[in-house]
């Protein structure tokens, strides 16, 4: 798991739809997600910390789930399918017990970004649907990567795999 933060709202210039874009703790990756224009609204609120003066449908969320005796722990956006998206919000009461709640990603980074909880992405998603956006680190480490595969000689394997056949007949 990979923890990100939301980076911003953008827009897909050519249907016009939002995307959230989470981004990790190095800015190394974003993971653009396309949502609908209500969970758009609700993020944005949020990170411009606008006020309504009535509860909106992700508040009124947070406070179902407070006045219930829990917490938000964390969202997890863990699985893409055809470019659908899944999340669980992890839920959390005074005795460490935890309910898992399905969850569209949309709502569930709107309602983490309310209470300031972590939002994780598996490995899974990432290799998926995140985009690079530091390329000058990532041809670095291909270059180094590259240098340490033209380094390696026959006998490092042979050596390898005699200290691997050592170390089973010791179990």
């Amino acid at each position: 798991m990979i923890e990100m933060k939301v980076m911003g709202i953008a827009l897909d210039t050519r249907t016009g739809s939002p995307i959230v874009v989470l981004h990790d703790k190095e800015n190394r990756k974003a993971l653009p997600i396309w949502i609908g224009s209500a969970e758009a609204s609700a993020i944005i609120r949020k990170i411009e910390n606008l006020t309504v003066s009535r509860p909106m449908t992700h508040d009124l969320i947070i406070n179902m789930i407070e006045k219930m005796g829990y917490e938000l722990d964390k969202v997890e956006i863990n699985d893409v399918e055809k470019e659908t998206y899944y999340a669980t919000l992890f839920l959390k009461d005074k005795d460490d017990n935890t309910i898992e709640i399905d969850s569209r990603p949309s709502d569930a980074i709107a309602i983490a970004i309310r209470v300031d909880a972590p939002i994780f992405v598996t490995a899974n998603v990432i290799s998926n649907g995140s985009v690079s956006t530091d390329s000058a680190k990532d041809e670095e480490e291909a270059q180094e990567f590259k240098k340490f595969v033209q380094s390696i000689k026959p006998s490092d394997f042979e050596k390898l795999m005699k200290d691997k056949d050592h170390h089973e007949s010791d179990q």
